[in-house]
Parts: structure tokens; C-alpha cells; sequence
């Protein structure tokens, strides 16, 4: 009987698309109180890639070395944000906990609708 080690991992599996497309931030920057309230994260997602041609000068002693490099890029969508509310967090001995969350007056239909199943 013909044995041999499987092609490929298995990590990835099942195959299928996924039910939920929002993704989510993982990780957060650390937060420096010194400065002002700002924004800490950013949604993107990754579009696809593509290759850009970048113009290298060098010098190697008295001669100058010019080239061409291609170097491969990712392109990341990242579409328009509208804040709905904010969190405030509180600092505890086993980590950060919800203190309160205050919701925007105003919401569209487009967001409410977002919300709810059905």
C-alpha cells in the first residue's frame, strides 16, 4: 500500500465561506495617557495584491549602483467610519471593564437596520 505524509495543512479547513464578513481589531495600541482622546483603531480589509517598481540608487565605494527593484504590496479597502457610540472602560485588577456606553442621538436607518435580525 502506497503511504505518505498529507499535502497540505489542515488548519484552514472547512473550506467554505464564512457567515459573518465583518471582521474584528485584535489588538490595540498601547494607550498613552498624555495625550489627547483619539481614535486607537481602524478597520481594513484585505482587497488583493499587487507589485510596484521602485527606482534604487546605491554607492559601493566611488561607483554608483542604480536599479529597479519590484517589490510585492498589498492593497487593504478600508471604508468610511461612523461612530455610533462610545465605551468608557474602567481599569480593575483583572483588566479593563465596562463602565458605561453612551449611543449617538441620531441614527440611520441604514445602522439601525444593521442591529437586528430580522
Amino acid at each position: 500500500k502506497f503511504e505518505h505524509p498529507r499535502c497540505g495543512s489542515l488548519e484552514y479547513l472547512p473550506k467554505r465561506r464564512t457567515k459573518h464578513h465583518k471582521g474584528r481589531i485584535r489588538h490595540f495600541p498601547k494607550d498613552d495617557a498624555s495625550k489627547p482622546v483619539h481614535l486607537t483603531a481602524f478597520s481594513g480589509y484585505k482587497a488583493g495584491m499587487t507589485h510596484v517598481v521602485r527606482y534604487h540608487e546605491r554607492r559601493e565605494g566611488k561607483k554608483m549602483i542604480k536599479k529597479d527593484i519590484v517589490e510585492a504590496v498589498t492593497v487593504i479597502e478600508t471604508p468610511p467610519i461612523k461612530v455610533v457610540g462610545i465605551v468608557g472602560y474602567v481599569e480593575t485588577p483583572r483588566g479593563l471593564r465596562t463602565l458605561s456606553t453612551v449611543w449617538a442621538q441620531h441614527l440611520s436607518d441604514n445602522v439601525k437596520r444593521r442591529f437586528y435580525k430580522n
